[in-house]
């Protein structure tokens, strides 16, 4: 390890402690002197009840402060076996005021100078004293397996000779401190859209507007132990960021939180120093108010014990732009997402449903015309369109969720390598509630022959209005077998069931990238009423394209590939043949019967 103590530059402070603008003294106030960084680490096996040492995190600004730190005793197998945990209780006027507080998690802790672990778990919730569990440094240093120089630096242990990092077992009594995860432009509609839609296992608290970015800005103090660092799921003109506190660094790699944050493993996350704006005291739960600042590389690992970051390293980031018209002044918000399979999907749906939100023209009836694209190295772009209007869900969830889960079926295809070059959301605010029902349809003939074009008279009633009847003229195939045939006016989601494979509703086997892409691009528009010929004549639905009318014995052919689910067989087929614009979302469907003479 490199010392950099004289890069610090460290102000010289009382021993008095200022709270809450008022100066609070007492004779375990301890000075000011800065985290050590040479002096190794502190045996586990060398710990017992009644030692003391100190921890270093920030109250506020950049630079850690010291407090004291006694030993109450070794957990083993707290957290799973092999995985101990070191049972400590704060001390210093600080921390008794605060108590544990969320944001402290990976504070270093030093014995002798020689660093002993990162306070990490909390015990209980409305503990009357600020008790903490710590994360053994040596757990910690599994994290960095990658990463000889923190292995070299744990003084000979090999990294064959730690013990293999387990799933913990979590109590109501002892669980991690809270880890803000910090959503800066949100408001609290879009914090509930997230928890209810963001992935479980996410070990984060979220809290909106209790924080900021300062947009990369420059911070001259250096990151050292004890340091705020940041993690960022989405940076631009919105950010979510969590943060926790630095245990061990060097000139390449640091160490921190001493539990997960995601657990998702290798991940690739911005990296960025953090000043604490203010420390929130709270018997149920304090919590640091912070603002992000500059970027010095990238978290690679989220693991059991730490979280992994490197210096200087680039994360992975997906470009998203939403664009709202229908407006004085069009409006932009430009944003980077991670590319993490987990939470990807997740991040573009909070951004585009608080981007739909956020300006003062949102009204609770409001529709909202969606035109999104995806465009994805070595494939043809992506494309969606399609109307979000008030129902049942308010219209920007809607519009949320339609652009959150075109994204999923192909972010989410396990069979996807090219990398995903941006997101590109355009949409036209509507001030009226736009949506429709199909009342009823009939044809103008009831005996037709093959080639006839006939008129097809639909009633639609949309919301509040008047019914409007829609003639529509259709084009019969030249080629009718004599007999019944059947016609199909509906709306696009319906037609869409006829002509998709049934992997796109029952969550069955995933197609490859191309042919999820043929099958997005080959949807049919909501805002639309179509006219569909069922003809009596086999369909197959093969890799995402749809053929229809087949021969029987090319049906018979196609029969094997049902086995492995790469193709749908149908006993009839839909075929297109007209549409019209409703310019509503439209519900509802007709069967008619006609006679081919």
């Amino acid at each position: 390890m490199i010392t950099r103590l004289k890069d610090i530059g460290w102000l010289i402070l009382g021993a008095a402690i200022t709270m809450g603008g008022q100066t609070v003294s007492g004779t375990n106030a301890l000075p000011p002197t800065p985290p050590p960084y040479t002096a190794g680490f502190y045996p586990l096996d060398q710990v017992h009840r009644g030692q003391h040492g100190i921890a270093y995190t920030v109250f506020s600004g950049t630079r850690p402060e010291p407090m004291e730190v006694e030993i109450l005793g070794l957990l083993h197998n707290a957290l799973g076996p092999g995985q101990d945990m070191i049972l400590a209780r704060l001390m210093g006027a600080k921390p008794e005021y605060t108590g544990v507080v969320a944001g402290m998690s990976g504070s270093p802790v030093y014995i002798d100078g020689k660093l002993l672990g990162a306070l990490s778990y909390r015990i209980g919730l409305f503990s009357k004293e600020p008790i903490a569990g710590i994360t053994p440094i040596a757990q910690m240093l599994e994290v960095a397996h990658g990463g000889p120089g923190l292995l070299a630096a744990s003084k000979g242990t090999a990294a064959d000779e730690l013990p293999p990092v387990s799933d913990s077992v979590q109590t109501d009594a002892i669980r991690p401190m809270d880890t803000p995860l910090v959503f800066s432009g949100f408001d609290q509609q879009a914090l509930a859209f997230w928890k209810e839609h963001a992935p479980a296992a996410l070990g984060t608290t979220a809290v909106a507007g209790i924080g900021g970015s300062s947009g990369d800005e420059k911070q001259p103090d250096p990151i050292v132990p004890g340091s705020a660092v940041s993690a960022l799921l989405m940076r631009g003109d919105l950010e979510i960021a969590a943060t926790c506190t630095v245990t061990y660094v060097d000139p390449k790699q640091l160490l921190a939180c001493g539990h997960p944050i995601t657990q998702y493993g290798p991940v690739s996350l911005p990296m960025t120093k953090a000043q604490v704006v203010a420390t929130l005291p709270s018997p149920y739960n304090a919590f640091k108010i912070i603002n992000t600042t500059e970027t010095v590389g990238s978290f690679t690992e989220d693991r059991e014990s730490a979280i992994f970051g490197r210096f200087g390293e680039q994360a992975r980031m997906i470009p998203i732009t939403v664009t709202i018209h229908g407006e004085a002044t069009p409006h932009t918000l430009h944003m980077e997402v991670v590319d993490q399979p987990q939470i990807t999907p997740s991040v573009i749906m909070v951004a585009v449903f608080q981007g739909l939100m956020q300006r003062n023209n949102f009204t609770a009836e409001t529709s909202y015309r969606v035109q999104s694209t995806v465009d994805i190295s070595g494939y043809p772009q992506v494309r969606f369109t399609g109307l979000a209007a008030p129902g049942d869900l308010p219209a920007n969830l809607t519009a949320a969720l339609m652009v959150g889960e075109h994204f999923s079926r192909i972010y989410d295809n396990a069979a996807r390598q090219a990398p995903i070059h941006s997101v590109n959301v355009e949409v036209e605010a509507i001030p009226r509630r736009l949506t429709a029902q199909l009342e009823s349809a009939q044809s103008a003939a009831t005996m037709v022959h093959a080639g006839q074009t006939i008129m097809i008279n639909a009633a639609i009633r949309p919301w509040h209005g008047e019914i409007k009847n829609i003639r529509i003229p259709v084009t019969l195939p030249a080629v009718l077998p004599e007999g019944n045939v059947r016609l199909l006016v509906s709306d696009g989601s319906t037609l869409d069931r006829l002509t998709q494979s049934p992997s796109r509703f029952l969550n069955s086997q995933p197609l490859d990238v191309a042919a999820t892409i043929e099958q997005l691009n080959s949807e049919h528009e909501n805002d639309h009423l179509y006219v569909t010929l069922l003809d009596p004549s086999p369909q197959a639905v093969v890799d995402g394209r749809t053929l229809t009318i087949l021969p029987v014995s090319m049906a018979n052919v196609l029969e094997p590939m049902r086995q492995n689910q790469k193709l749908t067989l149908n006993g009839e087929s839909a075929v297109p043949l007209a549409s019209v614009p409703i310019e509503s979302v439209l519900n509802g469907q007709q069967v008619l019967t006609l006679k081919v003479e």
